[in-house]
């Protein structure tokens, strides 16, 4: 039998929401799963989060999902989302799933944006997480910011706008912008020294494959795999080979802590 419930963090005056899955009655480690950029916990039936989640708690894990500040049913404003106020969110969800007295280790796993910040989150405390999943990290939000474009949009990097409208929907603050040009996300991941699992599909559109390569050549203890039939966002014919490897990737740490 497995446990849902809805559950809601608070965060320097905001409430962050989303859900938590784990199997009933026992003590288990703990996957915290960061969503991608303009995203939400995906918790809608064949949605590749869910997908995850069922998966995992199948295999005796607990997965816990928080909608970033600005995104899902969380609080917030989506234009006033920029790196560091996700980096205050991925804190305090950390803070709130080391409360939970059935948990006996914790895996942080990130998808695109969300893959740079739990990396980073890793980075900064590599004493509270046991392991790190990395999919289709979006590191290249650096070098896009530096070069002045994300998504469908073009801007003057040496004169951000106060606003940008990234894909004729969503506004992403300036603000975003001026700090990711200058975010050490290689060097404070790098930090984190234990296991880490980088999948990528290798004819990505959206994030290039080059910043899974180089989170391999910079972290001590990375597995790269790349697949051929991976989209950005974690569909195509390699899902089901995804999923392998992320769960083999676990369940390997899960015996090891029996």
């Amino acid at each position: 039998m497995a446990i849902t419930a809805q559950i809601s963090i608070q965060r320097d005056g905001l409430t962050l929401r989303g859900r938590l899955d784990r199997p009933e009655g026992v003590s288990c480690p703990a996957v915290i799963l960061f969503h991608g950029f303009a995203g939400d916990i995906g918790d809608r039936p064949g949605d590749i989060y869910q997908l995850l989640t069922e998966t995992l708690v199948q295999a005796g894990f607990g997965v816990v999902r928080i909608a970033f500040n600005g995104h899902g049913k969380s609080d917030g404003d989506f234009t006033a989302m920029d790196p560091l106020n996700l980096l205050e969110d991925a804190f305090g969800v950390l803070d709130y799933v080391r409360s939970l007295d059935w948990v006996n280790g914790i895996a942080v796993l990130g998808h695109s944006q969300g893959g740079v910040i739990g990396g980073m989150l890793a980075g900064y405390c590599p004493d509270l997480i046991d392991r790190l999943v990395l999919l289709a990290p979006a590191a290249t939000l650096k070098t896009d910011a530096q070069t002045g474009h994300c998504m469908l949009a073009r801007y003057d990097p040496a004169r951000i706008p106060d606003a940008v409208n990234v894909d004729g929907v969503h506004k992403v603050g300036g603000k975003y912008f001026r700090i990711a040009q200058q975010l050490p996300i290689y060097e404070v991941t790098a930090r984190f020294t234990g296991p880490v699992l980088d999948i990528h599909g290798i004819h990505d559109r959206i994030v290039s494959v080059e910043a899974s390569k180089r989170y391999a050549r910079e972290l001590k203890n990375c597995r790269l795999v790349l697949l051929n039939r991976l989209d950005h966002g974690l569909d195509g014919g390699d899902r089901e080979g995804m999923l392998r490897e992320i769960l083999d990737f676990l369940r390997d740490w899960k015996v090891g802590e029996e």
